[in-house]
């Protein structure tokens, strides 16, 4: 049976930057208040032109590149997103096309801010099973969108950004060792984005009520998240046959400083053990873990025959954890040029849209 590793990884984040301060002339809050419930001290904010296939497809893009993998070679993308592009098509299947993922099955996975967990933990499962042999697995999010910039207890928490990571199967042991996925629909109501679905499908009346915007009750979101962090941590270790002492690195869902150490009580863990940047990007939704161990990557602070743990929570109620080892790229013989393929995507899709508008032409002749 392969195992699957993570042999790319790749960010996104919007340039503009919203400050606490910058906050705090729209509505009654301060730095200190903020930084001191929340651990944030500002967030990315995307630009107009900028959405979740556009920074999915940038994260995407350097992922392959480190994994040194054509987007041609890549079975499956897997999109986890809280804020995707459309109901539908897929935001997966607009990455699929940017980035000439000519062979690749795309989906998203919804499961808020758990998913890239979720996400992650599916792309392993088809990789084990044989049915493929590489996934691309992305979390992207442009929440900013959602946000009522009135309501300062959930205007200060989030921020846009996109992560993703390859995975390929190898021989080598190591990779995706466990995972383990919950869910609590009761809690359903706690965090919630109503508008725009079948239930409450866009209206003058859905607009007037705010149901457009995200709903959270933070003090129960907040009690649920510091109950399951430390005990799903928990759960994909026993899975995997590891002691929390094995592990060299939590990478935890970026949600606020509080949480987070909570959970390290919880597993009676020095907060030196958690990778955490939610101070320069707030919430990232599904891209607050892999930006996380994005940037950590890049500071040399995750090294190959690490163990870690990625672990988080979400709308749903969701929640998650995964182990895994660390190993890095695959060696494999000459260089690719991933970017290359994204001016093969855009002639690939317009030539298939000529040919839908020709067939569509023949056709009426024919009726």
């Amino acid at each position: 049976m392969p195992y699957a590793h993570i042999t790319g990884w790749g960010m996104a984040a919007p340039e503009p930057i919203l400050t606490n301060d910058d906050i705090a002339k729209m509505v009654d809050t301060n730095d200190a208040w903020i930084r001191e419930r929340t651990g944030i001290r500002e967030r990315r904010i995307a630009r107009d032109n900028e959405f979740p296939s556009t920074l999915g497809v940038e994260a995407s893009i350097k992922a392959l590149t480190i994994a040194n993998l054509r987007p041609t070679d890549v079975d499956l993308i897997i999109c986890a997103s809280s804020s995707p592009e459309y109901i539908f098509p897929a935001t997966a299947c607009l990455i699929q096309d940017q980035i000439g993922a000519s062979k690749a099955g795309a989906f998203d996975l919804l499961a808020a801010c758990s998913g890239f967990i979720y996400a992650l933990n599916m792309g392993a499962q088809a990789i084990r099973s044989g049915s493929i042999k590489s996934a691309l697995i992305v979390g992207s999010e442009t929440l900013s969108r959602f946000i009522n910039w009135k309501d300062r207890n959930t205007c200060i928490l989030f921020g846009d950004g996109a992560g993703a990571f390859v995975l390929q199967a190898s021989e080598r042991p190591g990779g995706v060792l466990s995972a383990v996925m919950h869910s609590d629909g009761s809690g359903g109501d706690l965090l919630t984005l109503q508008g725009g679905g079948s239930r409450y499908p866009a209206s003058e009346t859905t607009l007037h009520d705010g149901r457009h915007y995200i709903q959270m009750d933070g003090k129960e979101v907040f009690r649920f998240a510091t109950r399951v962090m430390a005990s799903a941590t928990q759960e994909a270790l026993s899975a995997a046959g590891l002691t929390v002492d094995e592990i060299r690195w939590i990478i935890p869902h970026q949600a606020n400083i509080r949480i987070i150490e909570a959970a390290a009580r919880g597993l009676k863990l020095p907060m030196d053990r958690f990778i955490v940047n939610l101070e320069r990007y707030g919430n990232t939704s599904t891209a607050s873990i892999p930006i996380a161990m994005v940037e950590s990557l890049e500071k040399g602070q995750i090294k190959p025959g690490d163990k870690i743990v990625m672990v988080g929570f979400g709308a749903g109620l969701t929640w998650g954890a995964l182990a895994a080892e660390w190993t890095g790229p695959i060696p494999s013989k000459g260089h690719v040029h991933p970017e290359q393929y994204r001016a093969f995507g855009r002639l690939r899709s317009f030539v298939r849209r000529a040919l839908r508008f020709i067939e569509g032409l023949l056709y009426r002749r024919e009726l």
